[in-house]
């Protein structure tokens, strides 16, 4: 199942989606969506076919299960999967064809699951070429939380399919706290159905080289998805986070809002966020913001917000993206109530994220993000 044009693709309506490998020209790093990465660095994730890599690097851990969910791991050919989403690029496609097995946590219909649903993923052998397939399925009005977290070293490309049926409302949090020479590409692709709802809040912090692509679409009316995500890149480290909203039926709704902090020499962050409304998806409201800290010279950070619009019937369309400095102002009012300029860095910095922080849920993920942003801060003298 490909969509595919004669000549390259010119909007992200006409872009190439297939779940074979084979189908994705090999990269060069000339191509729009591959522009800002730094295909060296992704080590064999750009030349390899599906039957490179394993999982024998990988583990999934998860505490006792709520009562609602379960956690079982099928065949890649299983027929009660549901459908995946179609890749978007080469590693969503590499990724899908060469996981050996699919994890899938289930959340059952009408079930209301007050504690989190925390799922581990850890690396153990950046060595090696790792696959994986994850599928979260939220059933009819259920609602939980999902924590999706991913530690340890590997070189790993990964999906997480994630279906949330109607009615339903699903909170879920990925977090990528790698240990440093780790490189992952991942593709998140989410499909929702009528009224349902997803908030999604991404943590990035660790690892060498980290690109996220996040799809978005819809099967009937009423969804909703807000897409948060922060990430704070240290010198030497690449965080790329693409998103693709793909607006393709009446009277749903979206929100991004992604912030960043950098420092340090060739730290890196890139933004890339899609928003593609079809002729027939009449009544949408979408909005996507962008902004960055950059906390030291040499840090780099590229944002490039961009709205695709085939129908004027809409609620509402916008975009926005800031990168900048300190507020010198903010600054020089807490030193003038005699904050040391240190602390006051810290606090504009945690001021800086506390919007999308306190969107999480969790206490415990809240504290430990905190602690995180301090200890990078602190590593750089602010």
């Amino acid at each position: 199942m490909t969509t595919q044009a004669s000549a390259p693709p010119s909007t992200k309506l006409q872009a190439l989606r297939s779940y074979d490998v084979a189908d994705f020209p090999a990269l060069t790093g000339l191509e729009e969506e591959w522009r800002f990465t730094p295909l060296k660095r992704l080590r064999g994730l750009v030349t390899a076919d599906a039957s490179a890599g394993n999982g024998r690097g990988l583990t999934v851990e998860h505490p006792s299960l709520p009562a609602g969910v379960s956690l079982r791991f099928v065949e890649p050919t299983d027929a009660a999967l549901a459908t995946a989403p179609l890749p978007v690029d080469r590693t969503g496609a590499l990724a899908h064809g060469g996981a050996a097995r699919v994890s899938v946590v289930e959340v059952a219909a009408e079930a209301v699951v007050a504690e989190p649903v925390v799922v581990r993923l850890l690396g153990a052998y950046p060595e090696e070429l790792s696959l994986a397939r994850t599928q979260v399925r939220v059933g009819r009005f259920a609602e939980a939380t999902v924590v999706f977290s991913q530690e340890g070293s590997a070189t790993l490309a990964d999906n997480l399919e994630v279906t949330v049926a109607d009615g339903a409302k699903l909170t879920l949090v990925t977090i990528a706290d790698w240990a440093s020479d780790t490189v992952q590409a991942q593709h998140v692709g989410i499909t929702l159905g009528r009224d349902a709802r997803v908030v999604h809040i991404q943590v990035s912090l660790g690892g060498d080289l980290v690109r996220q692509f996040i799809s978005v679409e819809y099967t009937g009316r009423g969804g909703e998805a807000e897409l948060y995500g922060v990430y704070f890149a240290d010198s030497g480290q690449h965080l790329e986070h693409r998103q693709l909203v793909d607006h393709n039926v009446p009277d749903c709704r979206s929100h991004v809002g992604y912030r960043g902090a950098l420092q340090g020499d060739d730290a890196h962050t890139v933004w890339v966020g899609d928003v593609l409304i079809r002729a027939e998806a009449t009544g949408t409201d979408t909005y996507e913001i962008n902004r960055n800290l950059l906390l030291s010279d040499g840090a780099r950070a590229d944002s490039v917000p961009n709205l695709e619009i085939e129908t004027g019937e809409i609620a509402g369309a916008g975009h926005a993206s800031a990168t900048g400095r300190f507020d010198d102002e903010q600054l020089f009012y807490l030193m003038a109530r005699g904050i040391p300029e240190g602390e006051a860095r810290r606090l504009v910095v945690r001021g800086f994220f506390a919007e999308v922080i306190n969107k999480i849920p969790v206490e415990e993920l809240r504290e430990r993000l905190g602690d995180a942003i301090e200890a990078r801060l602190a590593k750089a003298g602010a």
